[in-house]
C-alpha cells in the first residue's frame, strides 16, 4: 500500500452510562473525531432491547423501536431517542466520516406473551444429541409489540418463526435447548457443539419465508430511516451464511449509491475457520481479526516470553489484509464480559502502534481505550486508563508519515521495528521500534542520509542522526514503543 487507509472508531463500551445522553454526546464529538483522523464511527445497536434503558442493545426485542415507543419501561433506549440517533448519524456523516450500524439479527428476547408449542430437548454441549422425545412446552415466544401498535410493521412473531429456545424463554427447558417442532438448525454455521446455530433467547429461523421477508423489509427501512452507510454484523458464526449473503446483496442493490461497507463479527481464533467463512460468503465482506486480538492478549500476559517477531503469525491481517479489521479490545473482551480476554495496559500502546502504523488492515480504536472507563460489575471494580495521548500521536504519524514502502526488521524475539519511506507527495520517513523486554534498538535504514530524527511519543528524549546511507540505531525503552520522525517536521512542534 502506498498510503494509509481508513480508521474505524468503536464509539461505545459495555458499561456506558444509561442516562440517555449518548447520541447527543456523539453528535458533539463527531468533528473532533474527524479532526484526529477517524474515517468511520461504529455505533452500538440502536433498537430497543430486553433490558430497556439498561440494555446495551444485543438483547434484541424490537428492531423497529429506535427509541420512539414506550416499551420495556421507557421510550428511549440506553443511548437516547430515535430523533437523537438520526441527528448523531447526520453529525457523523456531515464531517465526511462514515456511520456504521451494529446489526443484531440472531435472536429476539423479552416476548410479550406465552404460548404452547411442541419441542425436543437437546444437549447444550452437543446439539446433535436429543435429551428425550418431543413433547409439549410453554414459553415466551409471542412478540406483538403493543407499544408500537403495528407502526412500520404489523408482523407478530410466534414460535414457528424461531428454531429453538432455552430456559430464558421456557422454564421447563432446564439446562437443555428446545428444538421446536418441524425445525432444524442451519447447516452453514459454526460447527462448535456439533452445530452452533443456537446462541440465546428465541433463535430466529432465517429459513422461514415470513422471517426472510420481514428482515429484508426491516433492513431497507432501517437504512432509509437512519442514514447509516456501513454495517457491523453481530454473531455471524450463529447465523446462516447464505441468509446474510442474500440479505446484504439486496441492501446493496437497494442503495446503489453507497457501498455499505460491512464488517462481521465471527468470534473465532481459528484462522482457517475465518478463511472458510469468507470463501463461503463469496461477496464483499471484512471480518474482525480475532486471532490477532488473542495474540495481543497472550503477548500482554507473557511479556518478554512472547516472541514479538511472531505477533502476526496465524492472523487474518497477514493472510487477507484487505478483509481484516484489526482491533486491540472491544466491548466483549473487556473485563467482566463473557468473552473476557483483556489486553494488559502496558501492551496496549504497542498493540495500537502495530495496527495503526503499518500498511495492512483496517484498524479499529476502542472507546474505552481512548477515553478511559470506570465501571463496576457486582463486587468487581474496573478502571481502564485512557491511552488517548499516544493514540493521538499514532494517528498523527499515520496521517503524515504512513506512506510508501514498508520495510520490516523482525530478527529479534523481544525487539522489532519497521520503517515507512514516504512517497513523492509525503517525503517524510518514519521508523517504529518496540520492545516487550529490555531497552533495545533496531539498526534500520530510512533512506534519509544525515537526517535528524526525534521520538514523537516522547519516550526517548535524545535525537538520532542517520549516517551517509540513511541508517541509524533507533532505540526504544523496555516494554514501550517509539515512533521516530524527522526533527524538521512540523509535527514535532519544536520550541527551539
Amino acid at each position: 500500500m502506498a498510503a494509509p487507509g481508513p480508521v474505524l472508531f468503536q464509539y461505545f463500551h459495555w458499561y456506558i452510562s444509561n442516562e440517555g445522553n449518548f447520541w447527543n454526546e456523539l453528535a458533539v464529538r463527531a468533528p473532533e473525531l474527524a479532526q484526529i483522523g477517524i474515517s468511520a464511527v461504529w455505533f452500538p445497536p440502536c433498537h430497543k432491547g430486553l433490558g430497556g434503558v439498561n440494555d446495551v442493545g444485543y438483547g434484541s426485542y424490537d428492531l423497529y423501536d429506535l427509541g420512539q415507543f414506550k416499551q420495556k419501561g421507557r421510550v428511549r433506549t440506553k443511548y437516547g431517542t430515535r430523533s437523537q440517533l438520526v441527528k448523531a448519524v447526520r453529525a457523523v456523516r456531515d464531517t465526511g466520516m462514515s456511520a456504521y450500524a451494529d446489526i443484531v439479527l440472531n435472536h429476539l428476547i423479552g416476548a410479550d406473551e406465552e404460548e404452547d408449542f411442541i419441542a425436543q430437548p437437546i444437549s447444550c454441549d452437543d446439539r446433535r444429541t436429543p435429551q428425550g422425545e418431543p413433547r409439549p412446552f410453554r414459553g415466551w415466544t409471542v412478540f406483538r409489540y403493543p407499544g408500537r401498535k403495528g407502526k412500520y410493521s404489523e408482523m407478530v412473531w410466534n414460535w414457528w418463526h424461531f428454531n429453538a429456545v432455552n430456559g430464558e424463554v421456557s422454564r421447563e427447558a432446564g439446562e437443555n435447548i428446545l428444538l421446536l417442532e418441524g425445525k432444524r438448525f442451519a447447516d452453514d454455521v459454526c460447527g462448535e457443539y456439533g452445530n452452533h446455530d443456537y446462541l440465546l433467547g428465541c433463535d430466529i429461523d432465517h429459513s422461514h419465508p415470513e422471517v426472510r421477508d420481514e428482515l429484508r423489509r426491516w433492513g431497507k427501512w432501517f437504512i432509509e430511516t437512519t442514514g447509516f452507510n456501513g454495517l457491523r454484523l453481530d454473531a455471524l458464526k450463529h447465523i446462516s451464511c447464505g441468509f446474510y449473503r442474500e440479505w446484504l446483496a439486496e441492501l446493496r442493490d437497494r442503495f446503489p449509491d453507497q457501498f455499505l461497507f460491512t464488517v462481521g463479527e465471527y468470534w473465532s481464533g481459528d484462522l482457517e475457520e475465518l478463511n472458510r467463512y469468507l470463501d463461503t460468503f463469496a461477496a464483499p465482506l471484512s471480518l474482525f481479526d480475532v486471532p490477532l486480538h488473542f495474540r495481543f492478549h497472550r503477548a500482554s500476559r507473557e511479556g518478554r516470553d512472547f516472541p514479538l517477531n511472531e505477533i502476526f503469525d496465524g492472523t487474518l491481517v497477514r493472510t487477507r489484509p484487505m478483509q481484516a479489521v484489526t482491533f486491540v479490545e472491544n466491548h466483549d473482551t473487556q473485563r467482566c464480559q463473557s468473552l473476557e480476554s483483556p489486553v494488559e495496559d502496558w501492551f496496549k500502546p504497542l498493540a495500537y502502534a502495530l495496527i495503526l502504523l503499518r500498511e495492512s488492515g483496517y484498524p479499529c480504536i476502542f472507546y474505552a481505550d481512548y477515553y478511559g472507563a470506570r465501571y463496576r460489575e457486582g463486587d468487581i471494580e474496573v478502571e481502564m486508563p485512557s491511552h488517548r495521548f499516544l493514540i493521538d500521536r499514532f494517528l498523527k504519524a499515520r496521517r503524515e508519515f504512513a506512506y510508501g514502502e514498508q520495510r520490516d526488521y523482525t530478527d529479534h524475539p523481544t525487539c522489532i521495528g519497521w520503517v515507512r519511506l514516504g512517497d513523492s507527495e509525503h517525503p517524510g520517513a518514519m521508523a517504529v521500534v518496540m520492545s516487550n523486554g529490555d531497552d533495545g534498538f533496531k539498526t534500520m535504514s530510512v533512506d534519509r542520509p544525515d537526517t535528524v530524527f526525534c521520538d514523537l511519543t516522547g519516550h526517548c528524549e535524545e535525537r538520532i542522526v542517520t549516517d551517509g546511507e540513511g541508517k541509524a540505531d533507533f532505540p526504544c525503552r523496555g516494554g514501550s514503543v517509539s515512533v521516530w520522525i524527522p526533527y524538521e517536521s512540523p509535527s514535532v512542534g519544536r520550541k527551539d
